[in-house]
């Protein structure tokens, strides 16, 4: 091989270098700009629980997906995407614990009962109907053809 096919090769691998490092500083850049999102993030639940508001945003429907790093990002997520129970909110992880402790597939009724809401109130437990057909959307319990929810794992 000729000192220039050498000299060739050694510029166009640096050339690749060059454009990887580029794309990782962009990236590490991308990383440390969430990262600090997610620190403020901390701090801001610190103070809601601290403030006891805690069980009153629990109540409120929550949405769908929230903005994070300017990325969309489901705050509910897949089952298979999390790596456990403790990735989602504490008012669904409530609903997925009474669930479990059944004996059996629940109906959102018996749920309801036990998270002391008015079960004999029409409509009072549409919101909860709510979050335990996301929680079988996304994989977490099993919706069954009576309407009952089991655990899925």
């Amino acid at each position: 091989m000729t000192d220039s096919v050498m000299l060739e090769r050694i510029a166009a691998r640096r050339a690749e270098l060059e454009l990887l490092e580029e794309q990782l500083v962009k990236q590490l850049d991308e990383v440390r700009v969430e990262r600090d999102e997610l620190v403020v993030a901390e701090r801001v639940v610190q103070r809601i629980s601290e403030q006891g508001l805690v069980e009153y945003l629990s109540l409120a429907p929550a949405p769908e997906e929230a903005q994070v790093g300017g990325r969309s990002v489901l705050l509910i997520p897949v089952r298979a995407d999390a790596a456990g129970p403790d990735a989602l909110p504490p008012d669904y992880r409530r609903i997925l614990a009474i669930v479990r402790e059944a004996a059996g597939p629940v109906k959102v009724k018996e749920v309801g009962s036990v998270l002391g809401l008015p079960v004999e109130q029409r409509g009072k437990l549409e919101p909860l109907r709510g979050k335990m057909n996301k929680l079988a959307d996304r994989g977490w319990l099993r919706k069954l053809a009576d309407g009952r929810f089991a655990i899925a794992f």
